[in-house]
């Protein structure tokens, strides 16, 4: 079985996320979205929410597991047995900062990263401008899955 785990804050998802996800599990046997917990890190949305958030989004696809973890990612990669890491890239300063860690994970570990561009129509969405969006009373329903609800 070819597993891949997606790994981040999706704090919250976003349509970018969404598009990876849903090209991904086209390439894959399985997409293990893991939410990832960092006690540092101030976020938007709490844990539950971020992880409800995915889980709807995703309930009548059968490929795409949702977890939270937290650690190294290739740790958490050996826990499931995942073999590839999937990521997507937005842009050339996208390309540098992930290529770095996929070095890195590739040296310490046999976990091949696996690079999808995004969407072009997705490509200037990231997580902090959809925050940035809800904090000024914007219309953020237009960068995010349906599922992504601000009370």
């Amino acid at each position: 079985m070819k597993r891949a785990l997606f790994p981040g804050s999706f704090d919250p998802i976003t349509l970018g996320h969404y598009d990876i996800i849903k090209r991904g599990i086209h390439l894959f046997d399985e997409v293990v979205v893991a939410v990832g917990i960092n006690a540092e890190k101030k976020y938007m949305f709490s844990l539950e929410e971020r992880q409800r958030f995915i889980e709807e989004a995703f309930k009548d696809e059968p490929k795409v597991k949702i977890v939270t973890y937290e650690g190294l990612t290739i740790d958490f990669c050996k826990v499931i047995k995942a073999q590839f890491i999937l990521r997507g890239l937005r842009n050339p300063a996208d390309f540098e900062f992930e290529k770095a860690i996929a070095h890195t994970n590739r040296k310490l570990s046999k976990i091949e990263t696996v690079f999808l561009l995004t969407a072009a129509r997705t490509s200037y969405i990231s997580s902090s401008i959809v925050r940035d969006v809800i904090r000024n009373n914007g219309d953020y329903t237009v960068l995010v899955p349906d599922s992504v609800k601000v009370k």
